[in-house]
């Protein structure tokens, strides 16, 4: 009975809360106020919820800390690691992704494997999990990454560098990204990497592609507003009404949706002309026998797959290569890497590496490992409790309430990776040998953790640790953002805001790289 007299309250401090006036580096210190608790803090740094989130875990003994209105779900907000693996593994049953988050985002991802919970996700991940575990289909993945990077990377970034354009690299591994998961998972070849070159004209066939990213960018930034009050409770009347946002919103879906409706009947076509013979994920998957599939069920492999094979890496690439700029250290590490292991086959006559000499590379995936730590291409997480529980560090958690747990924030806590936790250093990911030693999962979860641990773990590291040999063995990279911190543009994603724009200089040869 009091909600409807209590949410005037929030969003009238939510109203008086004016952005411009707090400087970037202020922050409040969650002043309690009666029936609505720290709550108007959470709404009123909306905004900024990664960067805050920071504070939120430092001001807490437990890194935990709750938001609570009187007669509403509450949402815990932690960075500690035994809560995560309380939540991600020990109770997994009582954290699913609940009908809150599943319902705002189900008209864009459906059901599909990310965005579900029960047998409709076990069945889907028993499917995924199978075709993963094939050695096959990681040497499909490195040819076809190789592929990428020879026929369209290599010679843009060439280009680039020949008549001193400056390329918005977050764009370009969107675009990397994109052909590459197609072509991997769904035997499709946009090829829209060439319409990231600004003096090409983009061919008729590809614009399809080109339009179906930029609907699908309008849609993850857009559909967000879905869960920030007050939209979070007028989104579904005005979805109804057919009013903006929710307009445009239901415009760039039938972009988005219509192109992944021809990704899986072009497959259905090629499979039934030649049944056994094609090697992507999708006709794998559809081919399974693990229910029956319909089109539907296909359309949502394909957004989900989509969301994550190319907004994740994109993302990753984007901050590993903005702060490789600044350490020449960390790039002359990488570099050498790549001529020692030149060295040691000889001129094998291959622009590319292979699954077992990518395996073999440590430092690079270190400093992939330790980018992706600091900037994690998904910041936070969210699951919804089906039930009262008690966390590790003995917060109460109410049935129905929001726990999200902030990757961004446990990065940044002394207590995990000590005084040096906000500095990019590869060399904490090694032993003394040069060798990589991995953490738990649990203190960086950046490929989540427990029974929903990203299966994709190692295809991913295998496209990022073959751009950044085959990129930096040849080209080196200057950011022209100027001295300050890139914003950050918060999606499902961490993007940076404006884009990574970058000058590429061709690397002179030494006596052993000539090859």
């Amino acid at each position: 009975m009091l909600l409807p007299l209590l949410l005037p309250v929030i969003f009238l401090l939510y109203l008086r809360y004016d952005p411009k006036k707090q400087a970037p580096g202020d922050v409040d210190d969650l002043k309690v106020y009666p029936l609505v608790g720290r709550f108007p803090h959470f709404v009123k740094n909306q905004h900024r919820l990664v960067e805050w989130s920071v504070h939120v875990a430092r001001r807490s003994p437990t890194h935990t800390t709750t938001f609570k209105v009187v007669g509403m779900p509450g949402v815990v907000l932690t960075a500690n690691p035994d809560n995560l693996e309380h939540i991600a593994k020990t109770n997994f049953s009582n954290y699913p992704k609940g009908e809150y988050m599943l319902t705002k985002i189900e008209d864009f991802l459906g059901r599909g494997i990310f965005c579900s919970d029960g047998d409709q996700w076990l069945w889907q991940r028993k499917a995924a999990s199978f075709e993963f575990s094939k050695r096959s289909q990681r040497k499909f993945v490195v040819d076809a990454v190789g592929s990428e990077l020879v026929d369209h990377l290599l010679p843009l970034l060439d280009q680039a560098a020949r008549h001193g354009r400056t390329l918005d690299m977050q764009h370009v591994f969107e675009c990397f990204s994109f052909d590459n998961i197609c072509r991997t998972a769904f035997g499709e070849d946009p090829a829209c990497l060439a319409a990231a070159d600004e003096g090409s004209t983009t061919p008729p066939e590809k614009r399809e592609a080109i339009e179906f990213m930029r609907a699908f960018d309008y849609v993850q930034n857009a559909i967000l507003v879905r869960f920030v009050p007050p939209e979070s409770m007028l989104w579904r009347v005005k979805k109804a009404l057919n009013m903006p946002p929710e307009k445009q919103i239901r415009e760039a879906l039938d972009t988005v949706l219509g192109y992944a409706d021809r990704i899986v009947r072009r497959c259905k076509e090629r499979g039934e002309a030649d049944p056994g013979s094609r090697g992507d994920f999708l006709a794998h998957f559809a081919a399974s026998g693990a229910r029956e599939l319909t089109d539907d069920n296909l359309r949502d492999v394909v957004t989900n797959f989509l969301l994550a094979g190319r907004d994740t890496t994109a993302a990753a690439m984007t901050w590993f290569f903005w702060l490789v700029s600044g350490r020449p250290d960390v790039e002359d590490k990488i570099v050498h890497e790549v001529h020692r292991f030149r060295r040691i086959h000889g001129p094998t006559g291959s622009t590319t590496f292979s699954l077992d000499e990518l395996r073999e590379m440590h430092y690079i995936h270190a400093a992939i490992t330790e980018s992706m730590r600091l900037y994690p291409p998904v910041p936070q997480g969210m699951h919804v409790s089906k039930g009262d529980d008690v966390l590790p560090d003995g917060t109460f958690v109410g049935k129905g309430w929001a726990v999200n747990h902030s990757l961004y924030a446990m990065a940044r806590l002394e207590e995990l990776w000590g005084k040096d936790c906000e500095e990019f250093r590869p060399e904490r990911w090694l032993r003394e040998d040069g060798t990589f030693q991995p953490e738990s999962p649990f203190k960086n979860p950046v490929f989540h953790a427990g029974p929903r641990m990203c299966l994709g773990k190692e295809m991913a590291y295998i496209q990022m640790k073959s751009v950044v040999a085959c990129a930096f063995e040849r080209f080196s990279f200057r950011y022209l953002g100027g001295e300050e911190h890139p914003g950050m543009e918060i999606s499902f994603l961490l993007r940076m805001k404006g884009g990574l724009p970058m000058q590429v200089t061709k690397r002179q040869p030494g006596p052993l790289e000539g090859f």
